[in-house]
C-alpha cells in the first residue's frame, strides 16, 4: 500500500467505495464521477502506477477480470457494449494503475476522448448500479 494513494485505501478497505468485484489480486468499484452510470475502475490490490510497471504475475489477473467486467457491465445495465481504457501518467488522476470499463449505447453522445462526466442521482442509485453489476458478474 502506498501512502496517500486513494486506490490503495479502497483496496485495503479503509476508504469506502461501491465495490463490484473482489479477488485476491484485484478489485473493481464504481467511478464516483462516471462517464455513464456503471463506469467501473479495476485496480490491482498491489500498488502499481502504470501498465509498464505491472508485474507479469498480475497481467492475467488484471486483464481476465477486465474481460469479465466488459461482459458483465452491458448485461447488468442494458448497454450495447463497453469502452475499456487505461491511462499511463497523462490524464491519470490517481497514480495507481486502473482500467476504465465504461458502458456504451449506440448514439450515447460519447465521441473520441471527450468524456463529459455525470453524477449519480443519489447514493442509493450508485448502490443499486453496483449491485446489478455484482449480480451480472456472479453469472459470468
Amino acid at each position: 500500500m502506498a501512502a496517500g494513494c486513494l486506490f490503495c485505501e479502497i483496496a485495503a478497505g479503509t476508504l469506502a467505495a461501491h465495490v463490484v468485484l473482489e479477488t485476491a489480486d484485484v478489485m473493481a468499484f464504481l467511478d464516483h464521477r462516471p462517464v455513464f452510470p456503471g463506469h467501473c475502475l479495476l485496480v490491482p490490490r498491489t500498488h502499481v502506477e502504470t501498465l509498464p510497471d505491472l508485474p507479469a504475475a498480475l497481467v492475467v489477473p488484471v486483464f481476465s477480470e477486465a474481460q469479465r467486467l466488459a461482459r458483465a457491465v452491458p448485461l447488468a445495465l442494458g448497454a450495447h457494449g463497453t469502452f475499456v481504457a487505461m491511462n499511463n501518467k497523462v490524464s491519470q488522476s490517481v497514480p495507481h494503475l486502473h482500467v476504465h470499463v465504461v458502458p456504451r449505447k449506440t448514439k450515447d453522445g460519447l465521441r473520441g476522448f471527450f468524456w463529459p462526466r455525470v453524477k449519480y442521482e443519489s447514493e442509493a442509485a450508485m448502490a443499486d448500479t453496483a449491485a446489478r453489476i455484482r449480480a451480472a458478474l456472479a453469472t459470468s
